[in-house]
């Protein structure tokens, strides 16, 4: 949005042109071949910096519109917010005049619904991308995984295409646009990830993305207790297949009953996973994967080197590989992924020891994942810190009992629970080695106590349990190995 000038942002966005100061008092504003539009788009005043787009939101709590002022103070293009809010800024810009050392010069856009007017300007950025450098859309959701899922997505496009995906949470109908926003010009991939919390809202991301690729992980028990059951969960995923255009492509697990009856018989659908179009084939000791991709009349093979081995990564992959197929894009050879942060990261501490940090989130899906990943390369003692899952419904306690037998068929060697719920985990692990505590700070400490050196740390938890602090104990050596 560099070059559009005021009167161009406003009719992208849907908003009224308040306020415009002289292109010479506009904080790099069309002057010395200084671009006339925003730099960027921001939702914090806090974070403004000049020549940005301050959208100022309503929260629960807080009217963004009301830090307006600020953000023209630090230097803004301009700010989109609600009528009242504009009126009154554009008053006070409109009285310092020239006066740059009054600070208040800057566009003014005012709309009712400052979100709306947000996701009406990545629309219409979005179509500017597709018009002007052929840019095209993967959107992705699922009940995990749907962010390495991205990750890896991207790593392939960008092998070839001028590839941007969302960055870390931008998954949101906030985040969403702000992510779209970010896309440069030349543009060619944009991976877009999306979240679901209730029925609509991946319908309303879908319309503003219109993907030329619809992805869907994976359907599970996550936000029972907002949905109500595995069905309902499915249907909420699905209305990415529901929004996608003419055209456009589906990925789904191969054999998913769930999505069965949301398929487009005018959609193309790709699916992945075993007895899919793709499907991994064979592994090899050097860390190759063999992929069979039967999309296209010839059965072909796709041989590549990911720098992951944990078998839901692989899942991921395939799935990345198909998303990337669609596209018209083979992938070949070295795959180097840099996952996003707390999502699997494994960090080498003192004395040998290992920590797998995937506190981000949990579900019953991610949280079994992440212990067979646990089980499969910790090299000496596996010790799993797991915490509370949320937003489960009625059977939570069973989910996480069948969590704490899990881990113990896998040969966890030490179970540290964390939270109300997460203590079922330990009343259903068979051995001594199950502890429980209240809250995350208790698990760093006790884990001052418990490890030794060789031991390799899982800490997974829900978002809301704050697990990243026992992470964060481990990496500024306040917990030591003996």
């Amino acid at each position: 949005m560099r070059d559009w000038d005021a009167n161009r942002l406003a009719r992208a966005a849907g908003a009224r042109l308040v306020f415009r100061p002289d292109a010479e008092a506009l904080p790099g504003g069309a002057r010395d071949g200084v671009p006339s539009g925003p730099l960027r788009v921001s939702i914090d005043s806090r974070a403004v910096a000049p020549g940005d787009l301050f959208v100022g939101l309503r929260g629960a709590s807080t009217d963004g519109g009301e830090y307006a002022a600020q953000a023209l103070q630090a230097g803004a293009w301009g700010v989109l917010v609600a009528p009242e809010h504009a009126i009154a800024v554009a008053a006070m810009a409109e009285a310092a005049g020239a006066d740059a050392r009054i600070g208040y010069q800057g566009v003014v856009l005012a709309d009712p619904d400052p979100l709306k007017g947000l996701q009406s300007l990545a629309r219409a950025w979005l179509a500017e991308l597709r018009s002007g450098g052929g840019a095209r859309v993967v959107a992705i959701t699922g009940s995990t995984g749907k962010t390495s899922t991205k990750d890896i997505l991207a790593a392939l496009l960008a092998v070839e295409l001028r590839t941007v995906a969302s960055p870390a949470n931008f998954n949101t109908e906030i985040g969403l646009p702000l992510a779209i926003l970010a896309a440069p010009a030349d543009t060619q991939a944009l991976v877009l990830e999306m979240a679901m919390r209730g029925p609509g809202q991946i319908a309303e991301l879908t319309a503003i993305a219109e993907p030329e690729v619809g992805v869907i992980v994976n359907v599970g028990p996550v936000h029972l207790g907002l949905l109500g059951s595995l069905e309902a969960i499915a249907a909420a995923k699905a209305e990415l297949i529901a929004g996608l255009q003419h055209g456009a492509q589906a990925i789904v697990p191969a054999g998913e009953p769930l999505l069965g009856e949301h398929l487009r018989d005018e959609i193309p659908t790709i699916t992945f996973g075993p007895d899919g179009d793709l499907q991994l084939c064979d592994e090899h000791p050097d860390g190759c994967v063999c992929i069979l991709d039967a999309t296209t009349a010839e059965r072909s093979e796709i041989f590549l080197r990911p720098s992951f081995t944990q078998t839901h990564n692989l899942r991921n992959l395939l799935a990345a590989v198909a998303a990337a197929r669609a596209l018209g894009v083979t992938p070949d050879g070295e795959v180097t992924v840099r996952f996003s942060a707390l999502r699997g990261e494994r960090i080498s501490l003192p004395e040998e020891i290992v920590l797998i940090d995937d506190c981000y989130n949990a579900n019953p899906m991610s949280m079994r994942s992440a212990i067979d990943d646990l089980a499969e390369t910790a090299p000496g003692r596996r010790v799993a810190v797991l915490g509370d899952m949320l937003e489960l419904g009625p059977e939570e306690r069973r989910f996480h009992r069948e969590i704490g037998a899990h881990a113990a068929a896998q040969g966890v060697d030490v179970l540290v629970t964390v939270g109300p719920l997460a203590a079922e985990m330990a009343s259903a692990f068979a051995g001594a080695g199950a502890h429980t505590v209240a809250d995350a700070p208790a698990a760093a400490e006790l884990l001052a106590r418990l490890l030794s050196r060789g031991d390799t740390v899982l800490v997974k938890g829900s978002r809301g349990v704050g697990l990243e602090r026992v992470g964060q104990a481990l990496l500024a050596g306040e917990v030591n190995g003996r």
